[in-house]
């Protein structure tokens, strides 16, 4: 699987900017006022050989108890849980604020690795401004302007560090490796009943209720010497029907098992045909 960097910081500091700059894309909108990026926007990274997965998030206010902010503070919170790797931006001209301190506070109690960036940084590495985040103890500030590019690659090489891609592509196949079988389709379509038939047990929860799955469940199996690696994912709905955070969230893990797997099953409910 691809490992997953979240980015988050206060409103207006650069995310959306270093979110383009680690996709070599403009999918995330940028301009200079507070509050643009609202839910969470995901997008694929490359470093040399290695893919990864990027979460740009809104302005993180962690203390916020009611109005849209703390919606923005839940799907930063939900950024988090599924990263490897946090990028905490912040801004070396605007200097360290208070809510800096709270977002630090916060991420300080979630175990994540996490990285300070100091954004906006052009010119300043060895800047007093900069040293003033060691404050934040997050440990060293990554001077980094994610406007120009500087210092975003070795930022990103600290934030993959030590994680396991497993084989590289491009080198010989294991001949072990179990096939990698994914089950996908639309929700309550049966996908967990057909796993449990075919390992002959009640391995995953199956429920005649739509979403009962909100995560790629990866199962052993083995049929006639050959090793299998099913996989479980969520239902997948057409992309205007997709509303709540957590299976915005369900459908980004089921689209990353599909490009995972060896070959992908697409099961139909026959009762309803093709929709």
């Amino acid at each position: 699987m691809k490992p997953v960097i979240a980015l988050v910081g206060r409103p207006n500091v650069g995310k959306s900017t270093l979110f383009n700059r680690l996709t070599k894309s403009r999918d995330a909108i940028v301009a200079d006022f507070a509050g643009l990026t609202r839910d969470r926007h995901y997008g694929d990274g490359r470093l040399g050989e290695h893919e990864f997965i990027v979460i740009d998030t809104g302005g993180f206010e962690p203390t916020a108890e009611s109005g849209i902010v703390k919606e923005m503070a839940k799907q930063t919170r939900q950024a988090v849980a599924e990263a490897d790797a946090v990028i905490f931006v912040v801004d070396v001209r605007g200097g360290l604020s208070a809510q800096d301190h709270d977002i630090a506070r916060y991420l300080r109690t979630t175990g994540k690795k996490v990285l300070l960036a100091a954004n906006k940084a052009e010119g300043m590495s060895d800047s007093p401004a900069v040293a003033e985040f060691y404050e934040l103890g997050l440990g060293e500030p990554h001077p980094v302007s994610a406007a120009h590019g500087q210092g975003v690659r070795s930022l990103t090489e600290a934030a993959l560090e030590g994680y396991d891609f497993g084989e590289e592509e491009g080198g010989e196949p294991d001949p072990d490796a179990p096939i990698r079988l994914a089950v996908a389709g639309r929700p309550n379509v049966g996908k967990s009943t057909l796993i449990n038939t075919w390992l002959g047990e009640e391995r995953l929860v199956a429920f005649d209720l739509p979403g009962t799955t909100r995560d790629a469940i990866h199962v052993p199996f083995e049929r006639h010497g050959q090793k299998f690696e099913l996989i479980d994912t969520a239902g997948l709905r057409r992309k205007g029907k997709v509303f709540e955070a957590i299976e915005k969230f369900s459908v980004v893990k089921t689209l990353q098992a599909i490009a995972d797997a060896n070959v992908v099953l697409l099961l139909l409910d026959a009762t309803q045909g093709v929709t």
